[in-house]
């Protein structure tokens, strides 16, 4: 990058005078997490890709062709199971990435960490458009998996730590504006990329390299608007009629002094929020990932009035049911991102402890209640508590910045944020590999299809007891962790080093480029909404 460019996205050109409007800050957040929440998405290019060779028909390899083999192959087509490993990829490097370059992200701010993000989440899917150009999966694991999965790590945590500086009157609310964003990624994604391969397949074409190229050019784009938008609030900076609690006598859960990053591995509050985290996530992705095939196989025929089990379907009626089971799937993906915004902004009222008390009580009688619907033949009911408990699994990821931010302080939350990550990419592991292998092995007992579901969701349940019992257990943090007020007024001056004339006021911001920001991702968001409510209406008709 050009030396001027690379001075401007220094921290410090990024400090905002006096009457910068905050409300522009989540618009940047936002268009970031829409186009790095793709990954949610990447599940609607596995069936092309898996016949990108043989284009109607996946042209299958040699029995004896293992993993390590179909990394270089280019005469046999990928099996989705190995497609699959992108997806891994992304949440493993997610959580590891964020851990490793919390602490640089807080030193350079958020918008040289934003660009670099977007370097890599786009440059990731340009050098993956040219693996599946040269039929190179090991391309697409390094591509997207590796590189993309880092880019997917530092644009997640990227606007956190702002988004609470600029309201600390409202962290949940916050944190729940952007990080729905993630969880609407797909919304928009899925159908532009459908769209974008039909329009460029051909009788010798699948078209996903031509659609990575077109939605790596466009996400670069919106990602470099939102990453150079970014501004971050002056030292002293609080928002208009707003007072901080001063004795932290109102709620001892939310403390006005800050912990290091270094130290946070040593404390017990640290560890129990990311049993938290992970319980509260791998109850919740295990459910995600076997949506549909769980939907399909515990109703079979009732889902298209036919009194059959699965089994007992033809080929026509079980394309039927798994056309109702993707409108389920909408449905779901609904209340996870609507769950984020809700539950987080009402984390600010209720509390954060007591928000996640509520996840971890309310959900667990909900999976208990599950084999009870199923049994009953009660759709509705088994549907709802799914839904819930999908609102409460996106909760959960917007909750947990403000929770961290009420114990550790605000001054380090973005690298600590990182860190606690970590326990995103073992519930990435833990929850699918739970669901799958229960199914499995409760099919190999001879178990009905209808009913191999029922210890499952016993287990999920007692996971979400171990979350209640870490979170019940998290009190306020001793003293002895905390930096010296002259510790911490050292770090602050150093992370904002404010030039002279940054410190002036500035003009107004203009309402309409408030009004402009926010038209600009929800607008596109909106879009992506329509489709996916859409696909839930089909669910009901």
């Amino acid at each position: 990058m050009p030396p001027i460019l690379l001075g401007f996205l220094d921290k410090h050109h990024s400090v905002a005078g006096g009457n910068f409007n905050r409300w522009l800050v989540p618009p940047s957040a936002l268009a970031i997490h829409l186009c790095i929440g793709m990954a949610y998405g990447f599940s609607v290019f596995w069936l092309p890709l898996s016949k990108a060779i043989g284009i109607k028909e996946p042209i299958a390899c040699e029995p004896d062709i293992g993993f390590f083999q179909e990394l270089f192959v280019t005469y046999c087509d990928w099996k989705i199971s190995t497609l699959g490993w992108m997806y891994t990829l992304f949440f493993v490097f997610l959580g590891s990435s964020a851990a490793l370059w919390g602490g640089w992200l807080e030193k350079v701010g958020p918008r040289k960490a934003a660009v670099v993000s977007a370097l890599c989440w786009c440059g990731g899917m340009l050098f993956s458009a040219l693996g599946i150009y040269l039929h190179q999966f090991w391309m697409m694991l390094l591509g997207s998996g590796v590189i993309g999965g880092i880019g997917l790590g530092l644009g997640y945590i990227s606007p956190v730590s702002t988004l609470i500086k600029w309201f600390p009157d409202r962290r949940g609310m916050a944190t729940g504006m952007a990080i729905m964003g993630f969880g609407g990624g797909a919304m928009i994604g899925s159908p532009l990329a459908t769209g974008l391969m039909e329009h460029f397949a051909t009788a010798t074409d699948v078209g996903v390299t031509q659609t990575f190229v077109v939605m790596a050019m466009i996400y670069f784009i919106f990602m470099l608007a939102g990453a150079l938008s970014y501004r971050i609030p002056a030292s002293n900076w609080k928002p208009k009629n707003w007072t901080p609690i001063i004795d932290g006598s109102t709620n001892k859960m939310i403390t006005l002094r800050h912990i290091h990053v270094k130290n946070v591995f040593r404390i017990k509050q640290f560890w129990l929020l990311w049993g938290v985290l992970c319980m509260n996530v791998s109850a919740g992705i295990g459910v995600i990932g076997m949506s549909s095939p769980m939907l399909q196989e515990v109703f079979g025929g009732q889902l298209i009035g036919i009194d059959k089990t699965y089994n007992e379907l033809d080929k026509p009626q079980l394309a039927a049911i798994a056309a109702v089971a993707a409108g389920f799937t909408a449905l779901l993906s609904l209340f996870n991102i609507g769950g984020r915004f809700l539950w987080a902004s009402l984390s600010d009222k209720l509390g954060r402890k007591m928000t996640f008390i509520t996840f971890f009580v309310l959900g667990g009688l909900l999976f208990i209640s599950i084999p009870n619907s199923a049994a009953a033949n009660d759709k509705l009911l088994f549907v709802g508590a799914l839904c819930v408990i999908l609102s409460m699994y996106g909760g959960g990821f917007s909750t947990i910045p403000a929770y961290l931010a009420d114990l550790f302080g605000t001054q380090m939350v973005g690298a600590i944020h990182g860190r606690l990550l970590t326990a995103w990419a073992t519930a990435g592991i833990l929850g699918p590999v739970i669901v799958n292998y229960m199914r499995e092995y409760q099919l190999g007992l001879g178990i009905p299809r209808e009913q191999v579901y029922n210890q499952t969701m016993m287990i999920l349940a007692g996971m979400l007891v171990i979350g209640l019992i870490c979170n019940l257990s998290i009190k306020p943090i001793a003293d002895k962790w905390f930096m010296t007020d002259e510790l911490a007024e050292k770090n602050l001056l150093e992370a904002h080093t404010e030039p002279e004339h940054f410190a002036r006021i500035g003009k107004p911001t203009h309402p309409a480029m408030v009004w402009l920001a926010w038209a600009s991702v929800t607008v596109p968001l909106g879009w992506g909404m329509y489709n996916t409510l859409l696909k839930a209406i089909k669910f009901f008709s």
